[in-house]
């Protein structure tokens, strides 16, 4: 791992928790002190900071089997095949287990769904789940039925080819009809649960928006994402002054319109299918909880 000039003078622990994904600041200082991230053979320490230049090995522990109890609990199928599978999650449902929600997850469920057909199904807290969707955001998740599925997906996230597309409802007016935020988004300097647009111990991020409806103090927009990061549409329109409605993380801390968590839906995926090679395109529904606000704000 090579520091770069913008990325030095940084705790070891704090630069590793945000530039390894799904790795937390304490599962950070445990590698740390077991020895695990070297420079030149040198073991390093949590406090330690980085240093321009720097190329920090790393050595990962090898993923354990766990436990994850399959439960026979709904799910929204759009589509399937033997390598693939794309549900609708609706908002408020928890995709991997987690402290609270150790069998009530998506993950819970797929396991009973497609039994021992999942990719990493012995090694992955989250066995199967190509990409990340925040709890209170609805719509489209892709899911791989096995490894060769997966690294091609994954691989596709990385490269840009997998378009996800979003409707939100979000505060003001555009002059405007369409635009590009490109802003790096990294932890927030101050809340650590949070992501902010920073350009220290970031990563690019680019968000492509479009005007879909207008009602005055509000506006429903679609937003595609050519990258992923974590909570990337919500900080993105935060940071142009257009928070998503209901967002009381990064937009108004009290509930407006009845809307205490955000207004987001993952409405479109397209990807090359790992097997065939083919474009796939699978669209769903808005949800009913964003079709009635919409209905109200038409008549407001």
């Amino acid at each position: 791992m090579l520091i770069q000039a913008e990325q030095s003078g940084v705790r070891l622990d704090v630069f590793l928790s945000e530039q390894l994904e799904n790795l937390s600041r304490s599962a950070a200082q445990k590698l740390l002190e077991a020895g695990a991230v070297t420079l030149d053979g040198k073991p390093m320490r949590k406090q330690d900071k980085t240093v321009a230049g720097a190329a920090y090995a790393v050595e990962l522990p090898e993923l354990k089997e766990i436990s994850i109890e399959p439960k026979d609990l709904p799910l929204d199928i759009v589509y399937e095949d033997a390598d693939v599978l794309v549900l609708n999650k609706p908002k408020g449902v928890v995709v991997h287990p987690a402290p609270g929600h150790w069998d009530d997850t998506l993950v819970n469920a797929l396991m009973y769904h497609c039994r021992d057909s999942l990719s990493g199904i012995n090694g992955e807290l989250r066995p199967g789940i190509v990409h990340r969707i925040d709890k209170d955001t609805s719509g489209l998740l892709i899911v791989a039925k096995n490894d060769f599925a997966h690294q091609a997906l994954a691989a596709q996230l990385q490269d840009h080819s997998l378009s996800r597309t979003y409707e939100a409802v979000v505060k003001g007016g555009f002059k405007e009809d369409e635009g590009t935020v490109d802003a790096p988004i990294g932890r927030h300097p101050a809340d650590r649960k949070k992501m902010a647009v920073t350009e220290k111990n970031s990563r690019s991020a680019v968000t492509h928006w479009k005007v879909l409806e207008r009602f005055g103090q509000y506006t429903l927009v679609e937003c595609r994402l050519e990258t992923g990061r974590t909570h990337q549409i919500r900080v993105h329109m935060a940071h142009i002054h257009h928070p998503i409605l209901g967002d009381t993380v990064y937009g108004s801390p009290k509930p407006e319109l009845g809307q205490d968590s955000q207004c987001l839906h993952a409405k479109t995926l397209t990807f090359r299918h790992p097997r065939t090679g083919e474009p796939v395109t699978v669209s769903c529904p808005r949800p009913a909880y964003l079709e009635a606000l919409l209905e109200k704000l038409r008549r407001e």
